[in-house]
């Protein structure tokens, strides 16, 4: 037992180098995960103590443990079967395929990156691009809702902005969980996008067992109380108004509920602008009839750049008002067996544009478009009081200065677009910027009896 034995240092380095890994895979990474799993838990205690509906405990599972709950779940099990006969492949590999799924869909949440970085910012950036406002009851809205309730807020999709002004509100209430489209499976903003709790979709996916992987996952993550966000259009509206509603997520998350669980309820939400960041692209892309977003990376860095020297040199303005607006909310159980997916749709839709907020910018565009000769600056309030939807519930009272001031402030702003020209005494819309006017007229043209399609089809003619 004491008899001396060489070896070459080569070997003894690689045998201390084995020992060493042995120990810590063994002892050292376990107690490491455990210390600070430890310490995110009590993190996310102390963080459920202030919002009013905590992070459920389905939302903080381990992305593995979640990969494969989804993937051996009966429901999922029975599609892979049917995959594998229709296409004729065996199963292990149409497993495969729905792993591969799976591992695409589930995010990896993390409370930290969520609350440290994603709320703070999109707070920083909501704030520094626009003056945001809300409705008058959007705290009461969620308060009423039952606590043990699944949330899922249906909102309309104006901007990419929408994601973050939505985070940023709604951050005092709890963590949200988005879909979010191919757009964002671009490396490193993938990663990102995942540890915020966010899911991606194929929008343009139709297979049988995707459906299934995907739908699995809405219905596990809406029965475990994860409060989602939801853009029932399928897509950003590229000529301003609000779309008919698409059945997809809307569909997964009333087949999968269950009566004698916990309730599921609907929050509309409605969101408008007093500038859209990508207004131009959007109308571009109605113009050619298609959905094609092409913005080149370069120019997106010359609009940052710019943005940052005007705000160096003090010449920085923000882009006007960004408003969103929480509707009642629906609840599934309320609604009883008898519910009708299409009534559920038409009634978040109607629920959403009857709580669309009403910016000035978009109030100012009807103006213009219905103005039939050029307007004075000087009767613009006048217009802008006459011409306000008789729905005025989602906005405070303002006094006759802030009304005024809300009004200069907006016609300042399409000046400095160069929407407006000077006509006579008065002023006019341009005839090059028609398209822009009724993109921003048409997100309030519902709140009207008397819309502006026809003046639309007049002007489109001329």
């Amino acid at each position: 037992m004491m008899t001396t034995v060489e070896l070459p240092l080569w070997l003894f380095v690689l045998i201390v180098l084995f020992a060493a890994v042995t120990f810590a895979s063994h002892f050292l990474f376990p107690s490491v995960r455990w210390f600070f799993r430890r310490r995110l838990e009590r993190a996310v205690a102390r963080l459920n103590e202030r919002l009013t509906r905590p992070i459920e405990p389905f939302k903080l599972a381990r992305r593995y443990d979640m990969i494969q709950r989804l993937i051996y779940d009966p429901e999922v099990t029975e599609a892979i079967v049917a995959h594998a006969e229709d296409h004729d492949v065996p199963e292990n590999v149409a497993f495969e395929q729905a792993r591969r799924y799976a591992r695409e869909i589930v995010p990896s949440f993390s409370a930290f990156a969520y609350f440290s970085f994603g709320a703070r910012a999109a707070r920083w950036l909501a704030t520094a691009l626009y003056d945001v406002r809300t409705g008058l009851n959007n705290d009461q809205q969620i308060q009423s809702v039952d606590p043990d309730a699944t949330v899922v807020f249906v909102m309309n999709h104006r901007s990419n902005m929408d994601y973050v002004l939505v985070t940023y509100l709604a951050a005092r209430a709890s963590a949200l969980s988005y879909a979010v489209g191919e757009w964002a499976r671009v490396w490193p903003l993938s990663r990102l996008i995942k540890s915020m709790g966010a899911y991606f979709i194929r929008r343009k996916s139709r297979g049988a067992l995707y459906r299934k992987v995907l739908s699995r996952y809405v219905q596990m993550a809406t029965e475990g109380g994860v409060t989602q966000a939801i853009f029932p259009e399928g897509g950003l509206s590229v000529n301003g108004q609000l779309m008919p509603l698409k059945m997809g997520l809307l569909s997964y998350v009333v087949e999968g509920y269950d009566p004698q669980k916990r309730d599921v309820v609907f929050v509309p939400v409605a969101i408008n602008y007093d500038r859209v960041l990508e207004d131009r692209v959007l109308i571009a892309a109605d113009q050619r009839g298609d959905r094609r977003f092409g913005v080149s990376m370069t120019v997106v860095m010359a609009a940052i750049l710019r943005l940052l020297w005007q705000w160096v040199t003090r010449r920085y303005r923000k882009f006007g008002t960004a408003s969103v607006v929480f509707g009642p909310p629906v609840s599934l159980k309320a609604l009883g067996r008898d519910r009708d997916l299409d009534d559920l749709a038409e009634t978040l839709r109607d629920s959403i544009q009857d709580v669309m907020p009403v910016p000035f910018v978009p109030l100012l565009a009807r103006v213009f478009m219905m103005a039939s000769e050029p307007l004075k600056e000087v009767d613009l309030v006048h217009h802008v009081k006459s011409g306000m939807p008789s729905t005025r519930g989602t906005r405070p009272p303002l006094t006759d200065d802030e009304l005024a001031d809300r009004v200069q402030r907006a016609f300042e702003d399409m000046q400095h677009r160069g929407m407006v020209e000077a006509a006579g005494s008065g002023w006019r819309r341009r005839q090059e910027e028609t398209a822009l006017f009724r993109f921003y007229a048409n997100s309030i043209d519902d709140l009207y009896a008397d819309s502006i399609s026809s003046v639309n089809a007049a002007t489109a003619k001329s």
